[in-house]
């Protein structure tokens, strides 16, 4: 596929989620609701908003020779997305998510990531052209941390920015070449706060680690803060985006949409305030539905609800 504009290096897996009346808790057993497969991972969920939200967009991963895999890579293939940097591992089982989903949309997940851990430099290098004529990287934390940073590594050496989602929470601090490389960082709130070792629970305190966590002068750092909306730190200084409310039903893979959603704003030539806003209302349709990909708006419904007016 020519023309790419995106290329999302990351994680595919297939989501199994129940629902419950709330999330349990150690030891204890609870009777679901309901229960579904449905096709996620982070690298994928932010491929598939990406596209549906108008950028050209291209995946590397990696799946297991498995029905998941299949139906992964078929998925990503009838949003628009080139998958042909997508290898089919073999003898291994593609990723999965068992995810609970309560009342309020509020979610706990464990991801098992078979396949995608094998995910190496080696298929990073073989879509180097690829990547070389992308307008933007993006890059999270489910596949190999070694991976990932060659990925930036080799967007950096071909001019191509880059956007870090430092997601899922690291347990231990990424390399400081990992940041450095990122042009733009986006945490949540509590990946902020592992980055930084620094309270996020408030806007004031998500500004400080912002600004902390800025690792150049023209690094654009946001922190996402859910339904309070998201900080920016920029070379200009921070500023405060607030969020329309919405009464939420499943809250996976908002944190994807809104990447998806601000790299497709970016690469259409959106300033930063508007490709914020073009996310906070994607993100913000994605919690309205259940699941993960299906969640995830297209660009015409979030052109609806911007110009339906108020904040995001």
């Amino acid at each position: 596929m020519s023309g790419i504009q995106v290329v999302v290096v990351g994680s595919l897996n297939m989501d199994l989620v129940a629902r419950a009346p709330r999330l349990p808790v150690a030891g204890e057993t609870l009777a679901g609701t309901a229960f579904a497969t449905v096709p996620g991972g982070k690298g994928a969920n932010q491929a598939v908003a990406s596209a549906r939200l108008g950028a050209a967009t291209a995946m590397v991963g990696c799946v297991g020779d498995d029905a998941f895999g299949r139906e992964l890579t078929a998925g990503l293939a009838a949003d628009g997305i080139d998958t042909a940097g997508v290898r089919v591992a073999a003898g291994t089982a593609s990723g999965v998510a068992l995810i609970v989903v309560d009342q309020q949309g509020r979610n706990g997940i464990v991801v098992v990531p078979g396949a995608n851990g094998l995910l190496g430099p080696d298929d990073v290098d073989r879509r180097r052209g690829v990547l070389a004529a992308a307008r933007l990287v993006v890059l999270q934390l489910e596949t190999p941390l070694a991976t990932v940073i060659h990925a930036a590594r080799l967007a950096r050496a071909l001019g191509r920015p880059v956007v870090l989602n430092p997601a899922p929470a690291p347990d231990r601090p990424l390399p400081p070449e990992l940041l450095a490389c990122a042009d733009y960082l986006v945490p949540n709130e509590l990946e902020a706060a592992a980055l930084t070792g620094l309270p996020v629970g408030s806007v004031p305190e998500a500004a400080v680690a912002a600004e902390r966590l800025r690792a150049g002068p023209d690094a654009c750092v946001l922190v996402t803060l859910g339904e309070r909306g998201v900080v920016a730190a920029t070379r200009d200084g921070t500023r405060h985006y607030p969020a329309r409310p919405v009464a939420a039903v499943d809250t996976t893979a908002a944190g994807d949409t809104f990447i998806g959603g601000l790299c497709a704003a970016l690469v259409a030539g959106r300033g930063l305030a508007d490709a914020i806003a073009d996310a906070q209302a994607a993100a913000a349709i994605s919690v309205t539905r259940a699941g993960a990909q299906p969640s995830i708006p297209f660009a015409h419904e979030v052109a609806a609800r911007r110009a339906a007016g108020g904040p995001p």
